[in-house]
């Protein structure tokens, strides 16, 4: 049987295995790739997915496994950021010809998108805390405690004013059919401005430790803490805690929007299994014969039956797949169908009109804000899903038909 993935060499002997057979990857990741394989803590090999692309400080859609030592910022700063799938017992035979006040109860019930500059006035933060967030925040808040006294700095991000919210950029909330026409509620967020606020710190402290022990890089976001060092249990308290209030984010943010979805619809069941994975995120984890730091920026663990969410674009499919267990990507598969051009370049290359075709059918914002997630964006979802067969099943297919986005 053939290899689903191809094998090129670093810089210096790193050693890269890709499943991209297909897919378009430019240039530049490839280039940020090799520079990660030649650092010399990577075990055995970086695993790259369909969905990469040129990220900062680690190539997004790429797996790192290493001994000794975790790079901040291959972790990067939206640390825990993941997705959640439900799906209920509505059948579309239910939904109203128009959803367009079923995303006006989401918008409505979820702060999302940003504005004053994320100053007081934010929208994208709660002014006042609803009762079941200030709950969970205060289950949260004395490990935060002891993250801030050992790592000044910190507590200057948005903390409980940012519990239960969206964000921007390419996080979302879906409303989405599958083959079976039953309703799925599918959301994407992570560890919000608290999250940047400790993957910033500790890019910058990795990055003063080698200059402290002369240590020369090929990139200063290359920067890596010792294990066995304090910096490093200090991040791994903190970068714990970020992973921890990221899926309470999601949590919080997934009851609110089945509220919602109940004022306009009426009742309905959910199921009681909900896939809910990180996919940018630091563990600890067994490959190869050895216990080793596994470094996932925009992958989904995909253990033997693990369930996992790859999304698509707006506008276009997503999945809900089972783990196929491939000890070559470190039991890992693609986190999306992965950018293809820069933020800056969609809003150059596409018009509101060529956005609006894109997301026909679909209950969506269709303004000039959203332009540089546009579905032409992003990679095709069929050439990244068939890149990576030998990585996971198809459990489910998705079609969106409500997004909200900040």
């Amino acid at each position: 049987m053939e290899r689903g993935y191809e094998v090129f060499e670093g810089a210096g002997a790193g050693l890269i295995k890709a499943w991209t057979r297909g897919v378009p990857v430019e240039d530049a990741a490839r280039e940020q790739v090799r520079r990660i394989a030649a650092l010399p803590f990577v075990h055995r090999h970086v695993a790259v997915m369909p969905d990469v692309h040129l990220g900062k400080g680690a190539t997004v859609g790429s797996v790192i496994a290493t001994r000794g030592a975790i790079v901040p910022a291959a972790v990067g700063v939206d640390i825990g950021c993941g997705m959640v799938a439900v799906r209920t017992s509505l059948t579309s035979a239910r939904l109203p010809e128009s959803l367009g006040a079923v995303r006006s109860a989401i918008e409505a019930a979820i702060p999302h998108g940003r504005s004053d500059n994320g100053r007081a006035g934010d929208v994208g933060a709660w002014k006042d805390l609803p009762d079941e967030v200030g709950a969970t925040w205060a289950s949260l808040e004395p490990r935060f405690e002891e993250i801030c006294a050992r790592t000044p700095g910190i507590r200057r991000g948005n903390g409980p004013n940012h519990l239960g919210t969206l964000g921007t950029g390419n996080h979302f909330v879906e409303v989405c059919l599958d083959e079976e026409d039953r309703v799925w509620l599918m959301l994407h967020s992570g560890s919000r401005g608290v999250g940047n606020r400790i993957g910033t710190t500790f890019i910058g402290l990795a990055r003063r430790e080698m200059e402290r022990w002369f240590v020369r890089l090929p990139d200063q976001d290359l920067a890596y803490l010792p294990d066995g060092t304090p910096l490093f249990g200090a991040y791994l308290r903190a970068v714990g805690w970020a992973q921890d209030f990221a899926r309470a984010n999601r949590a919080l943010m997934t009851r609110a929007a089945l509220r919602a979805m109940r004022e306009v619809l009426g009742p309905f069941e959910t199921d009681e299994k909900v896939v809910d994975c990180h996919h940018n995120y630091v563990e600890k984890e067994h490959h190869f014969g050895e216990e080793v730091w596994v470094t996932r920026k925009g992958a989904v663990r995909a253990r033997v039956g693990d369930l996992g969410i790859i999304p698509g674009s707006m506008g276009t499919r997503s999945y809900i797949v089972a783990g196929k267990g491939n000890a070559e990507s470190f039991h890992s598969c693609s986190h999306g169908a992965g950018r293809s051009m820069s933020r800056a370049e969609a809003r150059r290359r596409f018009t509101r009109e060529d956005h609006e075709r894109a997301t026909a059918g679909v209950e969506c914002r269709k303004d000039d804000g959203v332009i540089d997630e546009t579905p032409m964006a992003y990679k095709p979802i069929d050439a990244v899903m068939e890149a990576q067969r030998d990585l996971v099943d198809v459990v489910h297919e998705l079609r969106q038909i409500v997004c909200v986005k900040g």
